[in-house]
């Protein structure tokens, strides 16, 4: 106890050192740089409310997620949205209730972008990474309420982030503690077994030197520090105060890499801390959530039973061929006319385009005339990183580790998370996998199967990608029986890989100034994906936040009489006295009947 006192004790006079006793919590900063840089990329309110330092803190977001957009617009646009992961169904949701007619375009046969599963033909769910929910998803949260999907689709685990080493020694962050935070995060590093005492002396003492510690009473001045740190990794942030090697190496790692499946030495300061910011202000932000089943079950089908009610029409297995446009004398682009899509390049006309994509499918969907507005070019300094999805299924329950005669019984009913093992989020750094779980436990709607055991879902990053599907199975079952060596015991029963050659867009240091934002310099195209500026990282709440800023940012701009549908309005009547100067697919596709 002497010793975790002292831990704890480091903080205090470091923190001191960035407070002036005068200080309140928002006393340092009366109008953050991000909110006056909003206010010029932005039209709405609404969008505007999504980025700078009070999105973080703005419960309310949540609220209005839930509402929807509060408004019905006076006149009714036409919009195409291509893709539709979850940004774009988001986007869908708004636009509906605004009034609007919407058709979505997706090139696989399901929905939902990264967050994707699907059925095999023996009925496995299939899913394409490891969603988890954490407590700051707010934005996410409201969907799901609006939705009819919160409270029955997703399951609230314990306190605490594990770590699973070799030998089945586990180490974890535990933030089980009456008292909140920024209490229960100090008191969940100091007593954490991740860590050896002189690794756990190091990392105070770079945490009592972070923004985070400014934050606790001056948010707006530990964000902006936080903000600042984006052309820097996070291990050269943590080393340059006295932050040491075992702590990224034990345990840092593994989060970066469940953050973005790049290591410290790879990852940007400003993602990492952007984090836990959060959760050193927000009790709720490291509480954990799963599905109780797979994404499509727990979180697309409502939203499409939705979207089905306003009459949204979408269309899958129709990819987008090419985006019409109009352009000036000089070739640039200034007005979007519709769409050329499916194997029979059908060409079809609409008032708004917003391209809802991943990084990957912009950079496809793009004419190459767009290139000149700088903003759009920008994207293409965007980088991917790669991941493989590995499921294994086994005859008894991998993650028990204290009594192997339960970790062999898979008789009886073991639904609803009865069956043996840790139900939770894992964290290894001792395995090429730095995030796993067992969905038979943590997700047994769809995955839990009488008379089987652990359904593991490992993802590995980039260090692995390249090997054969076989290999990936032999290497995850090898490398699970390091971590929990009774496991040596059991069978493997079922496998699949799915590999994403192109997953989250790489958050190194520097990529912050490339995401555009979701108007763009072209009047009627818009961007919505969790890489587009919504202040926030790559993950199913980024995707949220821009799906509802698009949204807002059309809705805003749809009436008037220098408005989208006005724009529309003129733009037909001049087209039907003059050609219009576009890309020349449409003359050589069919056209499409309204």
């Amino acid at each position: 106890m002497a010793k975790v006192l002292l831990l704890l004790s480091l903080w205090t006079p470091f923190a001191a050192a960035f407070v002036p006793a005068s200080m309140t919590r928002r006393a340092l900063v009366d109008v953050p740089k991000m909110v006056a840089t909003a206010d010029e990329t932005f039209t709405s309110d609404g969008a505007k409310r999504q980025v700078g330092n009070d999105a973080f803190l703005n419960e309310n977001l949540m609220a209005r997620a839930q509402n929807g957009p509060g408004k019905k617009n006076d006149e009714k646009l036409k919009i195409g949205i291509i893709g539709a992961g979850l940004a774009g169904m988001v986007a869908a949701m708004d636009l509906a209730d605004a009034g609007h007619d919407i058709e979505m375009f997706e090139t696989r046969p399901f929905v939902g972008g990264k967050v994707s599963s699907w059925k095999d033909k023996d009925g496995n769910h299939i899913e394409m990474g490891l969603h988890v929910f954490f407590g700051c998803y707010y934005n996410l949260f409201g969907i799901m309420q609006r939705t009819g999907g919160f409270d029955d689709n997703l399951r609230l685990k314990e306190h605490i982030h594990t770590f699973v080493n070799e030998g089945g020694k586990l180490g974890a962050l535990d933030f089980r503690f009456p008292i909140g935070a920024p209490v229960s995060g100090l008191r969940s590093f100091a007593l954490t077994e991740q860590l050896e005492w002189g690794d756990k002396y190091h990392n105070a003492v770079r945490l009592a030197l972070s923004p985070i510690v400014r934050a606790l009473v001056d948010f707006d001045g530990g964000m902006d520090m936080v903000r600042e740190l984006d052309d820097i990794s996070f291990t050269q942030w943590f080393q340059k105060f006295g932050g040491s090697r075992g702590s990224l190496d034990r345990m840092w790692d593994a989060i970066a890499y469940a953050l973005g499946f790049v290591d410290c030495d790879n990852i940007s300061a400003r993602c990492m801390l952007t984090i836990f910011m959060l959760f050193a202000i927000r009790t709720e932000a490291s509480v954990l959530r799963m599905l109780d089943g797979s994404p499509q079950t727990g979180l697309h089908d409502p939203i499409l039973k939705y979207l089905e009610d306003r009459d949204v029409k979408i269309n899958l297995s129709t990819g987008v061929r090419d985006i019409v446009h109009e352009v000036d004398e000089d070739g640039v682009p200034t007005r979007v006319k519709g769409i050329v899509y499916g194997p029979k390049e059908t060409y079809k006309g609409y008032d708004v385009v917003i391209a809802a994509t991943d990084v990957p499918g912009i950079k496809k969907i793009l004419p190459e005339s767009f290139r000149k507005h700088e903003m759009l070019d920008k994207i293409y300094n965007l980088d991917t990183v790669p991941i493989a999805t590995v499921q294994v299924r086994f005859d008894g329950w991998v993650t028990e580790l204290q009594d192997e005669a339960r970790m062999m019984d898979v008789s009886g009913d073991q639904s609803d998370g009865r069956g043996a093992g840790i139900d939770n989020l894992l964290y290894s750094v001792d395995t090429e996998f730095s995030c796993f779980a067992d969905l038979a436990l943590t997700s047994p709607g769809d995955y839990y199967k009488p008379g089987e055991g652990s359904l593991i879902q490992a993802v590995f990053d980039e260090r692995a990608f390249k090997r054969s599907n076989e290999q990936l199975v032999e290497d995850c079952i090898k490398q699970l029986h390091k971590v929990f060596p009774s496991s040596r015991k059991l069978n493997c029963t079922w496998s699949n890989v799915v590999k994403l050659g192109q997953s989250l867009y790489r958050e190194k240091p520097g990529q912050d100034k490339f995401r555009p934002s979701q108007a763009t310099p072209i009047s009627n195209f818009f961007l919505a994906g969790s890489y587009t500026y919504q202040d926030y990282l790559d993950s199913m709440e980024g995707a949220t936040r821009s799906g509802l800023m698009v949204a807002d940012e059309i809705i805003a701009r749809a009436d008037g009489p220098k408005g989208l549908a006005a724009m529309a309005k003129a733009n037909k009547e001049r087209s039907e006295v003059e050609p219009a100067m576009a890309s020349p697919k449409p003359f050589f596709a069919d056209v499409a009947t309204a």
